[in-house]
């Protein structure tokens, strides 16, 4: 199926009082609404990640040095992250269109590494825009020990399980 990847421009700051699991939600809608707003009669897929430890949000480090810091917070322990799902059908027209919202949790567990091995993942892999500041599509699994989740697909951006069955719903053929 073709498909546009746009990264939409949105504000991502998290709201006061605002769970993980609703700023992910929020701003998965967010990001499928702005697209809307300049895509006509197609499907729109947002998505978005909140990883947390010990229920505190933990943002995209954006340096070497606060990756560093995140790490060595994570090392030996879980980290839940929250992958939000948005699928907008713009197909028809309608008013408002045909939207699902869906959050996948999945838990994280990270291995116990010193700060010499944190340090030399970081320098390789470089995951500054990454929430958890780690990549586990790439070089990042090494330092997880443990992933749980029914879609784990959802802990690299993008719930592919959940967007079937949600493409299924809208009747949109695989095969």
């Amino acid at each position: 199926m073709p498909f546009e990847s746009i990264a939409p421009d949105i504000d991502e700051t998290t709201l006061p009082r605002e769970l993980p699991e609703q700023t992910a939600l929020r701003l998965a809608l967010a990001k499928a609404a702005e697209i809307a707003r300049t895509h006509f009669n197609c499907i729109i897929i947002g998505s978005d990640q909140v990883a947390t430890l010990d229920g505190a949000q933990i943002g995209k480090p954006g340096t070497h040095e606060a990756a560093l810091r995140q790490l060595q917070k994570m090392r030996g322990k879980q980290v839940v992250f929250h992958t939000a799902l948005c699928l907008m059908d713009c197909r028809e027209q309608r008013d408002v269109p045909f939207v699902q919202l869906q959050n996948v949790q999945t838990l994280v567990h990270f291995r116990d590494l010193n700060d010499a091995e944190l340090d030399r993942y970081l320098r390789i892999e470089q995951p500054y825009d990454c929430a958890g500041s780690a990549k586990n599509e790439g070089l990042g699994i090494a330092i997880l020990e443990k992933i749980t989740s029914d879609d784990p697909t959802a802990l690299t951006g993008l719930p592919l399980i959940a967007l079937t069955t949600m493409l299924r719903t809208i009747d949109v053929p695989f095969f």
